[in-house]
């Protein structure tokens, strides 16, 4: 066994830094056998050093990120600050002076991944992140690496667990968004600024990454369409299990049939009952694949808190940690298909689109006929009328995001449309 232990600095001590710091030392004797060389924490840099932080020597404990990245003799740094800055700038300083990296932050790899593993490539290093998406659950790997010899076309997948506990309450116990999103921050599934999970952000920054690693392509979290789950009702849930479904807010990576393009986009969708997906239940992730020639695959855990984030940091440490005695580096970025990413006009799905309508002869006619006008087919009708009053209900075979924005502003203009009471796509078919 190497006599020399290969030393570790942590950024960031919070609920994951102080968990992958624990089991580091809980399981040394393990992570060398795994290695081949003993691991040793050399550096922990916070931004409050008064803080008790068990188990961590005091004397490890600084404020200073930068000096600790400068070491040079630091082998592997494990980032899980988060955030933009001073992130970027500090795994970028710790590849110049010689350490690999390992990261948790998904913001950062979604906006500039292509920079850092450019920085990485230059100076002969490692950056891995499985801890970026769907946090226990092993996908990023598998993607890049399992199925680095297969043509993968989708991923399709639930990546946020606050979003996933609020729909589920919803569906289960018929329960408003409002009331569901309190329950969950009162578990603390919930941030008291839920805006990063409830609008999309979160997962729209694991589509950009999925996406980019799935289809060698670059895609940045401005390529992501995203659309917030707060318009989400009783009501759509009524309707969805009318018509076997559920709701989930999925990231949706898709391959174009000619595959040319590719579209990536986060929103709430209906699925299927019968769908693997519809049966993923509370703060739990799951991401489906569709590629040629493994088919379908479902991966499904834990996607967030301390303990299943750490794990994920700890996999990519060793395997990090391998490379390093080894003298090799791991897969980098592999972007060489550079498909065009499509916007989401040009994206093709199934609605269901639920209207306020006057309840008179002709209507259904009307909203018929500018349907047809617009290019899309409708599937089914569902109307029910009372008091001059009623609902109708249309569910559309595919159609694209463009044509349907179109019928949509049409209706609004017929004097029989109360309004429009939700829009909602059908997917997981």
């Amino acid at each position: 066994m190497r006599t020399r232990p290969l030393k570790v600095a942590l950024l960031g001590c919070g609920v994951v830094g102080s968990e992958v710091a624990r089991i580091m030392t809980t399981h040394a004797d393990d992570l060398a056998a795994r290695i081949g060389a003993p691991v040793e924490l050399a550096g922990v840099a916070v931004r409050r050093p008064g803080k008790v932080r068990e188990g961590i020597d005091p004397s490890l404990v600084t404020t200073d990120a930068t000096a600790l990245v400068k070491r040079g003799d630091i082998d592997v740094v494990v980032e899980v600050i988060g955030g933009i800055e001073p992130a970027r700038t500090l795994i970028t300083t710790a590849f110049e002076h010689g350490a690999s990296v390992v990261s948790a932050n998904k913001a950062l790899l979604a906006q500039d991944g292509a920079a850092l593993h450019a920085a990485a490539e230059r100076n002969g290093k490692d950056l891995y992140y499985e801890a970026a998406v769907a946090g226990a659950i092993p996908l990023i790997r598998p993607l890049r690496e399992s199925l680095a010899g297969d043509k993968v076309n989708r991923v399709l997948g639930i990546v946020n667990g606050t979003t996933n506990f609020i729909l589920d309450k919803m569906d289960s116990t018929g329960a408003g968004y409002q009331e569901a999103l309190d329950e969950a921050t009162a578990l603390g599934y919930a941030e008291a600024d839920p805006t990063a999970d409830v609008e999309g952000f979160d997962a729209a920054a694991k589509a950009a990454i999925l996406a980019g690693i799935a289809f060698h392509t670059r895609v940045r979290l401005d390529d992501v369409y995203r659309e917030g789950m707060a318009e989400v009702t009783a009501a759509d849930f009524r309707s969805a299990k009318e018509m076997g479904c559920t709701i989930k807010l999925l990231a949706i990576c898709e391959r174009s049939k000619d595959g040319a393009s590719v579209t990536a986009r986060v929103h709430p969708a209906m699925i299927p009952l019968t769908h693997p997906l519809a049966s993923v239940r509370g703060a739990y992730n799951a991401v489906f694949v569709e590629s040629d020639a493994a088919g379908q695959l479902m991966f499904y855990g834990p996607g967030a808190g301390g303990s299943p984030t750490a794990s994920a940091v700890l996999g990519d440490l060793v395997a990090v940690c391998r490379n390093r005695r080894g003298g090799a580096t791991g897969p980098g970025e592999s972007a060489y298909a550079d498909l065009t990413v499509s916007p989401m006009g040009e994206v093709v799905t199934r609605y269901h689109i639920s209207l306020d309508v006057a309840d008179k002869p002709g209507v259904l006619a009307q909203v018929a006929t500018v349907f047809a006008e617009h290019g899309v087919s409708i599937d089914t009708v569902r109307q029910q009328g009372k008091d001059g009053e009623a609902s109708l209900v249309v569910v559309t075979h595919r159609a694209s995001d463009a044509s349907l924005s179109g019928t949509v502003e049409a209706l609004r203009k017929l004097d029989t449309v109360r309004g429009v009471a939700s829009i909602m796509r059908v997917e997981g078919e």
